[in-house]
């Protein structure tokens, strides 16, 4: 494939992601939680919507994420938010994560503690993880003698 070629299938993607790219370094605010993604998601929208008041531009659930138009400080300009939900099921947490584009980072940090917030608020404390199941110990196999039940245990005596 020749250079020309290259930057012509890939240019366009390339401006997109300049031009929507923030200027400042992009940061997150990020925290785990043990509440199922569809909880974390429905009281995030309500978080978003309800309490705060935001107008929340795109959604999906089955995805987990949500988008919303942020109000700077200066509450004359409006900037994008998202927060991600990402499921885990390994380690059984699901992970936050919310960004706003052009704002410092503790701003998302506040953002993300209300939803923790909320989360305790709405579900109360999260459930414990769960325990990985335990190997019970195997009986010792039956040596086929009279007298051994089929559990490789004694038959109780007869009277």
């Amino acid at each position: 494939m020749s250079m020309r070629r290259l930057l012509s299938a890939i240019g366009p993607c390339l401006l997109a992601l300049a031009l929507l790219s923030p200027g400042k370094a992009a940061a997150s605010a990020e925290a785990e939680v043990r509440y199922s993604k569809a909880q974390t998601f429905s009281s995030a929208l309500r978080y978003l919507r309800v309490d705060l008041g935001y107008t929340v531009t795109e959604k999906d659930a089955d995805a987990a994420y949500l988008m919303f138009e942020f109000p700077r400080s200066d509450q004359k300009k409006l900037t994008m938010g998202t927060i991600e939900i990402i499921e885990n099921s390994q380690s059984q947490v699901v992970k936050i994560v919310v960004h706003l584009a052009e704002l410092p980072e503790y701003r998302e940090r506040l953002l993300a503690d209300g939803l923790l917030a909320k989360l305790r608020q709405e579900l109360g404390e999260p459930p414990p993880p769960k325990s990985a199941p335990e190997d019970k110990p195997k009986a010792p196999p039956s040596d086929g003698k009279p007298g051994d039940d089929k559990k490789g245990k004694p038959a109780a005596p007869s009277e």
